[in-house]
């Protein structure tokens, strides 16, 4: 349930711990491809994952929606314990970063994965001619553009929106031709504008990577926000003192506000892992569509 905002700063008060677990929270399971990359970058880490699949997609809620989902997620994780909250969502990153890390303040880390993913456009473009693909949501939230205001000043974006492409893949065991159909529409303007660099802007479109790249070719560099937001995981931990001491392997754990089933399956997929048990966490009704 959505806890007032003073409730919420009080449950993070517990010490931090390096042995603590790193949580994850996406509006469905397009974050395991986030959490893939930070299982391989840091395989010491232990990990707890909590998608909204009840209230999925994000992209098409308003961004007041946005925050208010992302605060009662993040309460709930908090409360189990963590050292560090990572959104996976590129919609509820744009919605609700500042105000996430306004209220956990210096006591828990907040890492999104908009700013890592432009630093990254910015470093392999060539031209300084950038696209982005994202939900309806990330567009008009106009944050990718902020951010390459700050990283890439020179840099010109192209923004492209899909709102029907991060249902389909979660959606569909097998990619047919409507998501074949959905990746072309979202490239026909990206080939005419010329970019080097597209931006996967949502969780869920690393799955079709191969799909983008065969519509762009090879000169067209994709960046994804998995490789991105591992890094600056990694970053966070080491400035704040709390990478794990430990040499086993880290454990990982899952949560979902769906069905726990379902999770589990196509969990399986994103993450090419096994998932085990998934708990579920229940949200207020009226926030589901």
């Amino acid at each position: 349930m959505f806890l007032p905002i003073e409730v919420q700063v009080l449950v993070a008060m517990d010490p931090i711990a390096r042995e603590m677990p790193i949580a994850v929270f996406d509006s469905g399971v397009g974050g395991l491809t986030v959490l893939h990359e930070c299982l391989v970058t840091l395989p010491h880490e232990d990990f707890v994952y909590l998608g909204d699949t009840a209230r999925f997609p994000y992209g098409n809620h308003t961004a007041d929606e946005l925050r208010k989902f992302a605060l009662e997620l993040t309460q709930e994780l908090v409360a189990l314990g963590t050292k560090l909250i990572v959104i996976a969502c590129n919609s509820a990153t744009a919605a609700a970063l500042p105000t996430l890390r306004e209220n956990l303040g210096d006591r828990i880390g907040v890492v999104g994965v908009v700013w890592p993913e432009a630093r990254l456009a910015a470093e392999v473009t060539r031209s300084g001619r950038i696209a982005l693909v994202a939900t309806p949501a990330t567009v008009a939230s106009r944050v990718y553009e902020r951010a390459l205001e700050e990283v890439a000043p020179a840099a010109k974006l192209l923004s492209v929106e899909s709102s029907d492409l991060a249902t389909l893949i979660q959606e569909r065991e097998e990619f047919d031709e409507d998501v074949v159909d959905a990746v072309e529409r979202a490239c026909e303007p990206l080939r005419e504008a010329g970019v080097d660099t597209v931006i996967l802007g949502c969780t869920h479109y690393p799955l079709v990577r191969r799909i983008f790249q065969r519509c762009l070719g090879r000169g067209v560099e994709i960046v994804s926000s998995g490789q991105a937001i591992s890094q600056a995981v990694e970053h966070e931990l080491e400035i704040r003192g709390l990478k794990s001491n430990s040499e086993n392997r880290g454990k990982y754990s899952f949560i979902c506000t769906g069905d726990p089933e379902f999770f589990r399956r196509a969990g399986t997929r994103f993450l090419q892992l096994p998932l085990g048990e998934v708990r579920q966490h229940q949200v207020i009704a009226e926030d589901c569509r």
